[in-house]
């Protein structure tokens, strides 16, 4: 198996906390320069799956959270609002 292919494995099992944390240090790596260029390609891509990962994560929690919401007679919600994270 290549090094891509364990990579984008381990994703299937990485937490969305992890993920952001990996995501975190690529770019603050990336934004200090602290990289060579072919270290720097292959940062971003890694960035771009965590990031994919990141957003598939949190689609998935939004569905079972408006699952969770939706009334128990199984018809339309009256009403929905849009999620925005930090809103209580």
């Amino acid at each position: 198996m290549t090094d891509t292919a364990e990579k984008a494995k381990s994703l299937d099992n990485m937490s969305f906390e992890a993920a952001l944390n990996e995501l975190e240090r690529i770019v603050a790596s990336l934004e200090h320069g602290e990289v060579s260029l072919d270290e720097a390609i292959a940062a971003f891509e890694r960035g771009t799956v965590l990031k994919s990962h990141c957003e598939a994560r949190l689609d998935a929690a939004r569905m079972r959270v408006e699952k969770i919401k939706s009334p128990v007679s199984g018809l339309a919600p009256e009403s929905a609002e849009s999620f925005v994270p930090g809103d209580n």
